[in-house]
């Protein structure tokens, strides 16, 4: 059986609360042997560090952009804190999930490039790589990045194959998870076919992103079809369907994204 690495799972989120331990239990049984915690605020900070202690993965310390609306000005010093407090944990791999959304109305853009460039700033001073998050955003992502030299994962990635090529050109891999196994994703499926097999990683996003075979319309919803879970436990499905869209086997796929997380994350090499 191959094994996994799932990048980016949110197993502190409260979707999970009722069987978090069984959620982790599948995801092993399917062969997803590690997981990357990210957290999304500073009141996550311990429960993400706590979760990858007790099962065996990582994490990440970050204030995601979603999250900047209600986050306080003095939320970048206790996350430098954090930082430093957990320098010498070898769980914590990233700082994370940071970036910018310009998707999701009502949010200030000024507020969400000051809380990305400081922790920026703070990923390069502690030696950490960092975990981004994308939604039309790309190009001021690469701005900050340009001026500020950190590498790290673009998580779920959605943008064009020229910004592709420019975040791996500044040393980024790119996650991919349950939207390419949509048909009519084709942007994002071409972009997992074309891009080199290096510049790949894998991921959930669980509870998010679902699969295919998970997901319902709203039409569904609204006739009382509930929306599946995502769970860790779903990446060697999607692994397949990425393995067959570029022509390779389970195994080739798992060997290499392994090592390009590793190469996003160097401190997952001591874990694995």
């Amino acid at each position: 059986m191959p094994a996994w690495i799932d990048t980016h799972c949110h197993l502190d989120a409260p979707e999970f609360a009722p069987d978090r331990d069984a959620v982790r239990q599948r995801a092993r049984a399917a062969g997803v042997t590690h997981c990357i915690i990210p957290a999304v605020e500073v009141p996550h900070f311990d429960s993400v560090r706590q979760l990858a202690h007790a099962g065996g993965d990582s994490y990440g310390l970050g204030i995601h952009p979603l999250c900047t609306g209600r986050a306080h000005d003095e939320d970048l010093s206790r996350l430098d804190e954090a930082l430093a407090a957990a320098r010498g944990d070898p769980r914590l791999v990233a700082v994370g999930e940071i970036g910018l959304d310009y998707f999701v109305p009502g949010l200030e853009g000024p507020r969400q490039e000051l809380f990305y460039s400081a922790q920026l700033e703070l990923a390069r001073r502690h030696g950490l790589p960092v975990i981004l998050h994308v939604r039309r955003s790309a190009d001021q992502l690469l701005k900050h990045l340009r001026r500020i030299p950190v590498g790290g994962i673009a998580h779920a990635f959605n943008g064009s194959l020229q910004q592709a090529r420019e975040f791996v050109r500044l040393g980024f891999k790119l996650g991919f998870g349950g939207t390419v196994t949509f048909e009519r994703a084709q942007q994002i499926r071409r972009l997992a076919q074309e891009l080199p097999l290096e510049a790949v990683v894998l991921e959930t996003d669980a509870p998010d992103i679902p699969p295919h075979w998970i997901y319902r319309t709203a039409e569904q919803r609204a006739a009382g079809e509930a929306q599946g879970r995502n769970e860790p436990g779903e990446l060697p499905r999607i692994a397949a369907e990425l393995a067959q869209l570029r022509g390779i086997s389970e195994e080739e796929l798992a060997q290499a994204t392994r090592r390009n997380a590793i190469e996003a994350l160097p401190k997952l090499a001591a874990l694995l």
